[in-house]
């Protein structure tokens, strides 16, 4: 018994006659009768009354087609949803990434993703690269953004794809303790009251860096903040803090001053397991990271694109 045989089944116990069902399903009516012949053999019971010009069922076809219909019927939904996953209306992504990407990068690519293909679903995690490593090679992602100038994407079953490389830049509030002045050095910056990332953040452990390599140490008065109580802290003027670029992007209510003496910077990578091929949503998902960060590489000078 086949999908085929028994789509000739139902469509004759719908027209009642087999040239009519022939016809409809572009078929021969001999090459119709041998489906229906061979159905009846495998099945064992003859399914029509045969009288001329008059196509009945017989007890046993009458048994025989709420099945056949259920069995079309489940048949086209599955069609009908492969067609929904190919054309992207149905799907799951998971994303990973750092916090200082989720406000910047992320909820660009999402904004855009979400309008695009709403049936998609999406799972965001939020953490640091070290742990994105390891939900990633746990098949707990599909896609991780990673600061690969703190964490390398070293593993055999990983692959990467470099995005960015940003500059990190000191946020104010427009009438902050940084007045007027459009870039600072490190030294200076030390003295001023400065708001540190919560231990957890790459961000902390690259700046901490190098305020030692200087043998400086930063005026901290608020430590441990997560990403939105930090710039919020910013915006209400109770300090300055080291953020990347692309932080920044979205703000209206914080303003940038280059750090320089040393330029520090970051670079920003794209990661998924090697040994898994991506579904179709999430590569679309990665192809539009891809380009977003081109974009915004385009968009401000302290970012560049590696992609």
């Amino acid at each position: 018994m086949n999908l085929e045989q028994l789509r000739g089944f139902a469509t004759i116990a719908r027209v009642g006659h087999f040239t009519r069902a022939a016809e409809e399903l572009h078929l021969t009516q001999p090459s119709l009768s041998r489906q229906i012949a061979t159905l009846e053999h495998d099945l064992g019971s003859e399914l029509f009354h045969r009288a001329r010009g008059n196509i009945t069922l017989t007890a046993a076809g009458q048994a025989l087609l709420p099945l056949a219909s259920r069995m079309l019927a489940d048949e086209e939904s599955i069609r009908v949803e492969m067609a929904e996953l190919a054309g992207l209306r149905r799907g799951r992504v998971r994303l990973g990434a750092p916090p200082t990407l989720c406000v910047s990068l992320v909820a660009e690519v999402l904004s855009e993703f979400r309008g695009r293909y709403p049936g998609i679903e999406l799972h965001i995690a939020e953490a640091g690269s070290r742990v994105l490593l390891e939900q990633l090679s746990g098949g707990q992602l599909d896609l991780a953004l990673i600061v690969t100038s703190e964490h390398a994407v070293n593993e055999a079953t990983l692959e990467h794809t470099p995005l960015l490389r940003e500059r990190l830049v000191v946020a104010d509030s427009p009438d902050g303790v940084l007045g007027p002045r459009q870039a600072i050095d490190l030294k200076s910056l030390s003295a001023i009251p400065q708001i540190a990332f919560s231990h957890g953040y790459d961000l902390r452990a690259a700046t901490m860096a190098a305020y030692r390599e200087r043998g400086l140490a930063p005026n901290v008065v608020i430590d441990g903040g997560e990403m939105d109580a930090v710039l919020r802290f910013v915006q209400a003027g109770l300090g300055v803090a080291v953020v990347p670029a692309t932080v920044l992007t979205q703000s209206t209510a914080l303003r940038a001053v280059q750090l320089e003496d040393p330029q520090l910077q970051r670079t920003i990578g794209l990661a998924h397991r090697r040994d898994v091929t991506l579904t179709r949503a999430a590569a679309e998902m990665q192809a539009m990271i891809i380009s977003t960060a081109s974009e915004l590489a385009g968009r401000f000078a302290q970012i560049s694109t590696l992609s």
